[in-house]
């Protein structure tokens, strides 16, 4: 019976430990020449200690006043030699105050950040269609072994779905390799706090010339372009622009491997030969699942 107890403290011990290093408490100073330090950064479920060392008493007011816990009523009153604690449960800036003096000693910033992600980041934000983009960033807790979990929402889907569960390693780091097939937002959480950002997806396009003033562009995608334009166009040397030759509309349509659609034209030509040649398709043909791309450049 002595073990179990001694197993069961032991157990407690290490829970107490656990929920201890996942907050952090930060202290401000509260003298009779002002606050040390009057701008702190914490994030959320954080604590923030204002220790009064000075002789007399002294006020701290907030604004604004929700999305903290405090110790004490607010604003709060610390007589010499006391303290008092908020805990920030909220995104955002507070600002405290001794409204008892006028001095910007006696002002200062709390900051709270997302628990979640210190910096995500989408490398690259906008990829061409079947390439990857890497999701990456950081607990703000410093954490490894914790879950976060990746949810996808593309341009014509009504909700998100979960696409993978990463797991944080050294200083609370994770990465995701994502393979957007159109416009998509990738929400990312733990532990009920969530972070979103988006990838901007490119089509691809391939324009090829298959005979004498004869061409044929394709555009892959995971939605069909049929019915849509391209632009044809030529490199002019003389002001470093390429301009409008032709409009030609996507005509056949073939699924290649699901969720790839490809959609193609052949057509027609007369300018002359060896000019660099491309196609394009403009934000209006593209919108709103996808980005304006271009294809590779040929000569004519």
């Amino acid at each position: 019976m002595r073990k179990l107890l001694v197993t069961l403290l032991a157990v407690l011990a290490l829970a107490v430990v656990g929920a201890a290093a996942s907050a952090v408490t930060k202290t401000v100073t509260i003298a009779h020449a002002g606050y040390d330090p009057n701008a702190v950064t914490v994030t959320t479920d954080d604590t923030v200690v204002f220790k009064n060392t000075d002789t007399v008493a002294h006020t701290v007011n907030f604004t604004p006043t929700t999305g903290m816990h405090c110790s004490a009523a607010v604003p709060l009153v610390i007589p010499a030699g006391q303290s008092a604690s908020c805990t920030f449960s909220t995104v955002g800036k507070f600002k405290f105050s001794d409204p008892a003096s006028n001095k910007n000693a006696f002002r200062g910033t709390i900051t709270v950040t997302s628990a979640l992600a210190s910096s995500l980041t989408a490398t690259p934000k906008s990829v061409v269609y079947g390439h990857t983009s890497t999701l990456a960033g950081t607990l703000a807790s410093g954490q490894s072994g914790q879950s976060v979990q990746i949810r996808a929402q593309g341009c014509m889907d009504a909700a998100s779905n979960v696409v993978a569960t990463v797991t944080t390693t050294a200083g609370g780091a994770f990465s995701y390799q994502a393979k957007p097939e159109d416009n998509t937002v990738y929400t990312l959480s733990n532990k009920g706090l969530t972070s979103s950002i988006s990838i901007g997806v490119k089509p691809r396009l391939h324009l090829g010339k298959i005979g004498s003033h004869r061409y044929k562009l394709q555009v892959v995608a995971a939605h069909s372009f049929l019915g849509t334009r391209a632009t044809f166009q030529r490199y002019r040397s003389s002001t470093k622009r390429w301009v409008a030759v032709k409009r030609v509309k996507f005509s056949t349509t073939v699924t290649q491997k699901t969720p790839t659609v490809l959609t193609s034209v052949k057509f027609r030509s007369g300018i002359r030969a060896h000019l660099r040649v491309r196609a394009s398709l403009g934000p209006k043909q593209v919108s709103p699942c996808y980005l304006p791309s271009h294809s590779n450049t040929i000569h004519s």
